[in-house]
């Protein structure tokens, strides 16, 4: 469109974006009037991006969604225009600052309805697109929700295109957007790039592919630091992930070599904003200067790091002022000797900034005794930070070494078959699955049994511990044993009982962790990404219900694996379950089932709910006082009710949702390709119906939200006090007659202390869980969404505002039945409220840190 001159006489345009949502657009002009098209474009700063970036270094050209280019067979194309800056927005955290750009752009009367742009930078550094608008004559704004970073043209070849936040199902596509649909999706899974399989991934590149978990092992390290490969094996089935670094093998799946720093390749659509990355780095510098270099830290601490504590006091000082003065002073002091100046310089100002300190968690809040109360002890398993294991039992376990007549005594007067069919016997069930590791645990120091943990339901609403069962294998030299403990108020009994109970909830943080945590939530939902972003155009309504559930999981999951689950990384160095964590967690997911994922097919499998076709849920929850499921049924059913209002409104019956191309090809890489080895399994949904459409999504939605927020931000109230919920043991339960038990009777405390972690082990885990329990300032919480104009349907606004109002009533029953006395397990002898499931959709920024609320709408820490 070169050649065309601006129209002075034309009507000017406001600059203020504005959220007013308008399904069709046709400007009225007479035929040749030019038009002029206003844009607003909003950068984020980077923390080394001290100026705004020159806008004579970023063109733009619109494309049309309506006139399609008899030439192209696409939506005609604008003439290109540079931006021109427009303003400082500084964002309410005070920190972070959004550059806003402005462009006017001419097009001729017949140029349709702008429904797509393309980018291009020139400037020598990347920068991060937040949104942009785009403003017709006829004062309609157009929005683009873009949230991603764009890479000088010198890298990336081509210039970006960005979509509007306007929604078709494949067939219903307006024809001059099919071609840049098709185009659009080839580009994402490397179609377009004949290189793409064989060349290592860059910073700029967005190809999508899967992979297995290839890049645990450490070779460089030694034979001692290699692991298996996890995935597209029987011995070994896993999740696939995204493949992130090198070249892969021409021989198939070898093991990648570990990227040493925090630039892993994840495409730039899944890279953490310029904040969060800030934040981020921020919140781990503040929790790991509490345990960096246990060597330099020793002469100062006067400790060595080695050993366990010396008293329970000894635990406490971790939290207290002088220690944090003395830790901050020694930061300071220290830290050039072992950083790059350029680090030293952030980690100080970070400091400066934000004094170090490790808050009391909020189990000490009120007793610092009260981990040792058995109510509290049950309570957790209902309210806790893992309340999704324990089970109602209908039959005693057949291989069980407890006698019934032991469990009968402490019925409270009733009959084992009474109690059974009343629903009044629960167990904590980590026996079966560990027994068979369990040779191959207990080396290096590491002490770990099997375990069973037998509870009763009182008449209160509580549960009482009954019995604690722990199992060793037998070995080439000893037989198997089994001990079961009692609860006991006093003497060596009551002593015993302490120590079996902290090797459960030893076994219970593996399962945690591992389990329930990484592969339930964080691996699980990978593969759904990735399919998402191959199979689903950005246009396709499922994509936009979806994409705000996959904000910033790829990105740490990729680095998850180069600190937390790798070999020699912080799980393996703090778990009982060691070097073999990962293998354990491939074994479980073996058992691993998309239909039992939702919350009410969970609660049947676990036998805490039965079926109830009249109650919204669909189930009937047995025990009335369970805080997490029954502020997770609320939180489900709203899910559930706006999921289903979104496809109705897109698809009109199910021969919409069969034959719709993108949805079936989608669905089919999930169970094929990204849990390819699951896929001859006969439970996975048929995506036929608006039901089991429905029924899939809010599973998913459910997992990546709720259940995440369950089961992560309240480890720090819990976890961050290890006696609490050690994370292994290094001493048994020691037997009568023994040098052990000797030892044992001279300071039960003592021997209690020196089967925790030792200071170093436990000082990283409470660092460790007071990072992954903070939110960040730039998370968007369930309810909500990152813009007014995140979606160009008004019907479908309206109904997301219906799902919002929804939660806000849930957040008042939640804090009504916090208030209730006879709810007694919603704050227990620990007095902690039950609020890990509260949704908080209020805007305020006061959400940030280690609040035990608030619901993200994806798994982003």
């Amino acid at each position: 469109m070169e050649g065309l001159k601006r129209v002075s006489s034309m009507r000017r345009c406001s600059n203020v974006v504005k959220t007013k949502i308008v399904n069709n657009l046709n400007p009225i002009c007479h035929a040749g009037q030019q038009l002029t098209l206003k844009g607003k474009f909003f950068i984020t700063l980077t923390q080394d991006q001290r100026k705004s970036i020159p806008g004579k270094f970023i063109s733009v050209q619109i494309y049309s969604g309506t006139e399609v280019d008899p030439i192209t067979g696409k939506g005609k194309l604008s003439e290109k225009a540079v931006l021109k800056h427009d303003g400082t927005k500084k964002h309410d955290n005070g920190d972070a600052k959004t550059m806003i750009y402005k462009i006017r752009i001419n097009v001729y009367s017949h140029f349709g309805t702008p429904r797509a742009f393309l980018i291009q930078n020139r400037y020598k550094k990347r920068f991060f697109l937040q949104s942009a608008s785009i403003e017709t004559c006829n004062n309609h704004i157009i929005h683009f929700d873009c949230n991603s970073w764009v890479y000088p043209i010198k890298k990336t070849k081509s210039d970006r295109l960005f979509f509007s936040n306007a929604c078709y199902i494949p067939s219903e596509t307006p024809r001059a957007l099919m071609e840049l649909r098709k185009e659009e999706l080839e580009r994402l899974r490397g179609e377009s790039d004949v290189n793409s399989e064989s060349e290592e991934r860059k910073e700029w590149g967005r190809i999508y592919e899967y992979d297995c978990y290839n890049d645990l092992s450490d070779p460089e390290k030694g034979a001692e630091y290699l692991r298996p490969i996890l995935g597209a094996s029987w011995l070994y089935p896993y999740p696939r992930r995204l493949r992130t670094a090198r070249k892969p093998s021409a021989s198939g799946p070898a093991n990648e070599s570990r990227p040493r720093n925090f630039e892993i390749y994840v495409p730039s659509d899944e890279r953490f904003s310029p904040n969060k990355m800030k934040e981020l780095k921020s919140n781990s510098i503040h929790a790991l200067a509490h345990f960096l270099s246990p060597k330099a830290a020793e002469p100062l601490l006067h400790q060595q790091c080695s050993k366990s504590f010396e008293s329970f006091e000894d635990i406490l000082d971790l939290f207290s002022a002088s220690r944090n003065q003395r830790i901050e002073g020694w930061v300071r002091d220290n830290l050039n000797k072992m950083l790059p100046i350029q680090n030293l310089e952030e980690i100080i100002r970070l400091i400066k900034n934000k004094p170090l300190q490790l808050p009391i968690p909020e189990i000490l809040s009120e007793n610092a005794w009260v981990w040792k109360d058995d109510i509290e002890f049950g309570r957790q398993m209902l309210a806790g930070t893992h309340p999704i294991k324990i089970q109602c039992l209908k039959t005693l376990p057949t291989q069980s070494s407890i006698k019934p007549s032991f469990i009968e005594q402490r019925l409270e007067g009733w009959t084992i078959a009474q109690a059974l069919k009343h629903g009044r016997l629960f167990m904590l069930d980590h026996h079966d699955y560990l027994y068979p590791f369990l040779n191959r645990i207990n080396i290096n120091g590491v002490c770990a049994y099997a375990s069973r943990t037998f509870l009763f339901l009182r008449s209160d609403g509580m549960l009482k511990p009954m019995a604690i069962e722990l199992s060793l294998p037998g070995s080439s030299i000893s037989k198997g044993i089994s001990r079961v403990f009692f609860p006991a108020k006093q003497g060596i009994e009551a002593a015993l009982w302490q120590l079996a109970k902290a090797h459960v909830q030893a076994n219970d943080t593996v399962y945690h962790q591992l389990i329930s945590h990484w592969l339930h939530t964080h691996a699980v939902v990978e593969p759904f990404i990735i399919a998402t972003k191959r199979r689903l155009s950005v246009m396709h309504p499922i994509h936009r219900l979806l994409n705000p559930h996959f904000k910033d999981t790829m990105h740490i999951n990729a680095l998850a694996r180069i600190i937390l689950i790798n070999s020699g990384g912080v799980l393996e160095r703090t778990l009982s379950s060691g070097e073999i964590s990962m293998q354990l967690s491939s074994e479980l997911y073996k058992e691993w089932r998309f239909d039992e994922q939702g919350l009410p097919a969970d609660l049947i499998k676990r036998g805490m709910a039965i079926k109830d076709e009249n109650n919204p849920s669909g189930v009937q929850l047995l025990l009335q006082d369970y805080p997490y499921a029954t502020d997770g049924l609320e939180i489900w059913v709203a899910i559930k009710k706006w999921v289903k209002d979104l496809c109705s409104f897109y698809y009109k019956d199910d021969e919409s949702i069969r034959s719709d191309v993108e949805l079936q090809s989608w669905w089919s890489e999930i169970r094929t390709i990204g849990h390819g080895d699951k896929h001859n399994e006969t439970w996975w949904y048929q995506i036929d119906t608006t039901s089991s459409l429905v029924e899939s999504l809010t599973t998913l939605i459910w997992v990546a939200s709720a259940q995440h927020a369950a089961i992560n931000f309240g480890q720090y109230a819990y976890n961050g006090y290890p006696p609490n919920r050690p994370t292994l043991c290094k001493k048994f339960v020691p037997m009568e007659g023994t040098i052990q038990f000797g030892e044992f009777l001279k300071d039960p405390d003592k021997y209690f202390l020196k089967m925790l972690p030792n200071r170093f082990e436990m000082s990283l885990v409470v660092a460790l869980f007071d990072v992954l329990s903070r939110h960040t300032s730039d998370e968007v919480y369930l309810g909500c969404q990152l813009s007014p104009g995140w979606i160009d349907s008004e019907s479908i606004q309206n109904r997301f505002a219906e799902f919002k109002e929804e939660l806000k009533e849930i957040q008042a029953r939640i804090l009504e039945r916090n208030r209730d006395p006879k709810l007694k397990n919603r704050r227990g002898p620990a007095k902690i409220d039950y609020t890990l499931l509260y949704p908080d959709t209020s805007s305020s920024w006061s959400r940030t840190g280690l609040t035990c609320r608030g619901i993200p709408n994806s798994i982003s820490i």
